[in-house]
């Protein structure tokens, strides 16, 4: 296994420290995943089979390993971020083998779901992999999603809150009462993911409630906001993370969208005019002077967007001063 994650995380603690202490892989460590051609020599030199990662990662190494390097690796599992299939893709294309996407919380300890390679089943039974999801929940889990306003159970492919319960949700924050009352119903842990779970009880994770802007009384998702940026700048998944959008408080119309990017290959007049040209809602189209350029998204060790960093830098751009305290 490749070690690569940070043990202050709890996907590297558990899954590539614990797993190795507790279980028989060997790893091989290095102290940052973002050395991406380290890593390729020590996947080739180790002939490291499993690797997990985060889709930021992922995007490294498929840039700068060699196929040969990686030819003994025939397990990819990423998380802490949601995998765009093209990156999924361009990544089995290279190195002939498919990253699966698994989900889970630190408050989850930290694994709920995750897709299992048809190879890697220990005994028959229902198919426990399907693209574009985060799997099936993990044995004795259970998943459910609820309306967001009233907490009503949802049906088949009904969009809504995740909630997840089992033996892995956490009792709680230590000494904070009132904020593991505000993630805790009845033994469920709400997610805080918007999600759908199919027949087959696949999830399917679609956004995130916090990554949303009420503006104008409407409910504007900023990832889809940034998948038609990332189309209106052409780049494909697979690319290096190049925008990320964040929203900053708005006197009239509640909140304002601001779009973090490094270089946008075309000036934000035309970036902005093929938004239109989409035939998106207005709402979605941030506004010419809410775009700011800078040298690096800022991300945290495990591979995660630092939203807190990105909108500090919004806040202290485009809000009045003393706003972004």
């Amino acid at each position: 296994m490749l070690g690569v994650l940070p043990f202050f995380h709890s996907f590297g603690l558990t899954g590539t420290l614990w797993t190795v202490l507790t279980l028989e892989p060997k790893a091989v460590y290095h102290f940052t995943p973002l050395d991406a051609r380290t890593i390729g020599r020590l996947c080739q030199r180790h002939r490291v089979t499993v690797i997990l990662t985060a889709p930021t990662f992922l995007r490294l190494y498929l840039r700068r390993i060699e196929k040969e390097q990686l030819q003994s690796v025939n397990l990819v599992v990423v998380s802490a971020e949601r995998m765009p299939l093209e990156l999924a893709r361009a990544f089995r294309e290279k190195f002939d083998v498919e990253p699966v996407e698994a989900y889970g919380a630190t408050e989850l300890s930290p694994l709920a779901a995750t897709n299992v390679p048809d190879e890697r089943l220990l005994e028959a039974g229902p198919r426990r992999m399907k693209e574009g999801t985060v799997g099936r929940p993990a044995p004795g889990t259970r998943a459910k999603v609820v309306d967001l306003d009233t907490g009503v159970e949802r049906g088949v492919d009904e969009e809504g809150m995740l909630l997840i319960a089992g033996p892995n949700v956490m009792l709680g924050y230590l000494n904070r009462p009132e904020k593991t009352a505000e993630v805790m119903r009845d033994g469920w842990y709400v997610t805080g993911d918007i999600a759908r779970i199919d027949a087959e009880g696949f999830i399917k994770i679609t956004d995130r409630a916090s990554r949303f802007s009420k503006i104008g009384g409407e409910m504007v998702p900023h990832l889809k906001v940034e998948e038609s940026l990332r189309q209106a700048i052409g780049a494909d998944d697979e690319d290096e993370l190049r925008v990320v959008v964040t929203a900053i408080p708005d006197a009239e119309r509640g909140e304002r969208l601001i779009v973090i990017h490094k270089a946008l290959g075309s000036s934000v007049d035309t970036i902005v005019e093929r938004l239109s040209a989409m035939k998106i809602p207005n709402l979605w189209i941030p506004s010419r002077d809410s775009f700011l350029q800078v040298a690096e998204i800022p991300l945290l060790a495990a591979g995660k967007m630092d939203l807190k960093s990105i909108k500090k830098l919004a806040m202290a751009k485009f809000s009045p001063a003393g706003d972004a305290q």
